[in-house]
């Protein structure tokens, strides 16, 4: 039940340290992101200045690959985060123990900033961010496949940011879902959009990367939190549908990064039934085709062990769906990885086997692993 080649992880991410911001814009200098030490609010911590959303953000909840469940939360000294979070070398070592070809990397604090109310202090954060995580990836960029964060202060600005990514040999983007002008399905974005189909660069929307996500007060427990953080992306994708952004650019590949996957056959019947039933009295006319089959051909979903992807596989398009290790989070699938894939492609047939665990990753990001 095993894939053919190795497989691909279309999600995965870095534990920053207070190295990646070190080299920050000087006049930024004494308010960048610090690595601190707090027993009291979780030990290893990053401390953002002037952000009340997430003044601190405790890496050691954030990272949990190598601890249990019923340990997070505990204090975790900076020394106890895995070294493959921020050590390229070390992630090849764990790339092989999990039997995984390559990696498409994300941060971890880095999607929390995106939500920071400052958004020259965010470009500021993001551009040290791009720099060390060249770094990190250049053991084997193959391999280690970054991602940077753009800001997109204004149009002008984010074609250059996506042609400077394009320059530096990233193989696609990561944009904050907090959109700083307009908003995404605007036509003020098209240049931006255009960029990136013409570069055949995807755009990536992670969850926890809007305010929204963050669940600080949710109806209920504070567990719902969890329930809650894969909307905005989810928010983002319709609204990028219904905004006509795909009828405009129908090679723009938009990636929702750690939403699960086994909604997407729903989600699809909920914008096809808004769009066959109320279009009409509603005036909206922006499409030549069904919602679904713009989802179905432009949007990308990734997973980890969302278990109803086995059931819901036939209502989606399968060379739209990545699966991914998440590795070092809590949601992750080390040191598991092996059986996670065995008991997921149990069920699917080889062809989508080869797909979702190898093929999409590969093809979409132009692997050659």
């Amino acid at each position: 039940m095993q894939p053919t080649r190795r497989a691909l992880s279309g999600d995965s991410h870095v534990a920053e340290i207070d190295a990646t911001f070190a080299e920050i814009d000087p006049a930024y200098s004494e308010l960048r992101p610090r690595a601190v030490y707090d027993p009291e609010q979780g030990g290893a911590l990053f401390h953002v200045p002037n952000f009340e959303l997430a003044r601190r953000v405790p890496m050691g909840l954030v990272c949990t690959a190598g601890r249990a469940p019923e340990q997070f939360g505990a204090p975790v000294d900076w020394h106890e985060i895995h070294p493959a979070g921020y050590d390229g070398k070390r992630r090849l070592e764990v790339q092989d123990e999990d039997g995984i070809g390559a990696e498409i990397i994300y941060p971890s604090l880095g999607l929390v900033l995106c939500s920071h109310p400052d958004v020259d202090y965010r470009k500021a954060c993001f551009d040290a961010y791009n720099r060390w995580l060249l770094e990190f990836s250049d053991p084997d960029r193959e391999r280690l496949v970054p991602l940077p964060l753009l800001a997109l202060r204004s149009p002008e600005e984010g074609v250059r940011e996506v042609e400077e990514a394009k320059r530096q040999g990233f193989k696609g983007v990561l944009l904050s879902g907090h959109a700083v002008f307009d908003d995404f399905d605007q036509p003020s974005y098209d240049p931006i959009w255009e960029a990136c189909a013409a570069l055949g660069l995807p755009v990536s929307f992670h969850i926890l990367t809007t305010p929204s996500d963050d669940g600080v007060s949710p109806r209920g427990h504070q567990i719902l939190q969890h329930m809650v953080m894969t909307r905005g992306v989810q928010d983002i994708v319709s609204m990028l549908i219904f905004g006509a952004v795909f009828e405009r650019h129908p090679d723009l590949r938009v990636v929702c990064v750690e939403v699960d996957a086994g909604w997407v056959p729903h989600f699809k019947f909920r914008m096809d039934h808004a769009y066959r039933t109320h279009r009409h009295w509603q005036r909206y006319d922006a499409l030549s085709r069904l919602p679904s089959e713009y989802f179905d051909e432009n949007v990308y979903v990734t997973f980890q062990n969302d278990e109803s992807v086995r059931f819901a596989i036939h209502g989606m398009n399968a060379g739209r769906i990545l699966w991914a290790t998440d590795f070092p989070h809590g949601d992750g699938t080390h040191p598991h990885t092996q059986r996670v894939i065995a008991e997921i492609g149990a069920a699917f047939d080889e062809e989508q086997r080869r797909a979702v665990f190898h093929d999409n990753t590969a093809a979409l990001y132009a692997l050659d692993v």
